[in-house]
């Protein structure tokens, strides 16, 4: 069975082939999405341990230096120790211990072909959503209260956003949130666009916030 091209309704499709058909646009394949998953989902996984680690470690020592601070601008110390860094009361890398194991478990249905309801993805869209809103206010302060950037905080950071986007593309191709045909043709056919331009805004806003700072440091 051959994957649909994104038109007029949504995909069904089960098997990761994406070739275009005349007319269409090359749709996200379902194989290609749970390698995303899976592969983000880790690499977010491995950042949340990285941190959760070194704040368990600073319990035990305060005086210790966490690992992934290189110097007084490049400093996980400095975020874990602000009362930004447990917005829940307890260490925000601990959301991403219990979150990010569940996008690597969903990638791994995917990849076994396994066809989830779209009540599941919503929920799983809508819990990328709530994390890229902390995400958006972590980076607020990090570049105009704390004015410090957190190494091991930027590994998950930088893999949220396809994350999200990548759940957004897919969310619209199926129909799971309601989109015209033209816009569903836009928002599939210019993934890659959009996520480059995603990238570019955040680091030009870096570079305005902190970029002399940063340069320094170096």
């Amino acid at each position: 069975m051959t994957e649909s091209t994104v038109s007029d309704g949504p995909s069904s499709d089960v098997d990761g082939n994406d070739d275009p058909q005349p007319g269409g646009v090359r749709p996200l394949a379902y194989r290609t999405l749970g390698v995303l998953l899976t592969v983000l989902g880790g690499i977010g996984f491995a950042g949340s341990f990285w941190l959760s680690y070194e704040k368990i470690q600073s319990f035990v020592n305060p005086e210790r230096a966490a690992s992934c601070t290189i110097n007084i601008f490049l400093s996980c110390s400095d975020a874990m120790g602000s009362w930004q860094g447990a917005l829940l009361g307890f260490p925000n890398p601990f959301i991403g211990l219990a979150a990010f194991p569940v996008v690597v478990t969903t990638g791994v249905v995917v990849l076994a072909g396994v066809r989830l309801p779209r009540w599941y993805w919503l929920g799983l869209l809508g819990g990328s959503v709530l994390g890229q809103a902390l995400i958006f206010f972590l980076m607020w302060t990090s570049f105009y209260d704390l004015v410090k950037l957190c190494p091991a905080c930027l590994v998950v950071w930088t893999i949220m956003w396809p994350l999200l986007w990548f759940q957004v593309v897919h969310a619209v191709q199926e129909g799971h949130l309601p989109a015209g045909a033209g816009l569903r043709r836009a928002v599939v056919g210019n993934r890659g666009i959009v996520l480059v331009i995603g990238y570019v805004v955040a680091v030009g806003w870096l570079l305005l916030a902190v970029g002399p700072e940063l340069f320094a440091s170096f």
